[in-house]
């Protein structure tokens, strides 16, 4: 069953934000995943929203996929540069068989 990644992000940082996104890219893709949403700004129907950030949605196959791109070597710097290019909220969700 697909699972999602679910990103609200800001990015902090221009230049070290546009180097998070390549190298995530390329990691999500290493690992089967393919962006379903990216850098949206929502149009908020309930509730509020920070208008600074942008929505990020990534599909992969199963949970066990997405945990391992995570957590993976090939992740690893971008994870490390979203520290101080982003601010954001990770989510993982599962799909609905």
């Amino acid at each position: 069953m697909s699972v999602y990644v679910i990103s609200e992000v800001e990015i902090l940082d221009e230049v070290h934000g546009q180097r998070y996104r390549e190298l995530a890219q390329e990691s999500i893709a290493r690992y089967d995943g393919r962006y379903v949403v990216r850098g949206a700004a929502p149009a908020v129907l309930e509730g509020t929203f920070d208008e600074r950030q942008r929505v990020v949605v990534v599909e992969f196959p199963d949970r066990k996929t997405a945990e391992r791109w995570y957590a993976s070597a090939e992740y690893a710097e971008a994870l490390e540069l979203s520290k101080t290019a982003l601010r954001r909220r990770l989510l993982l969700v599962d799909g609905v068989a």
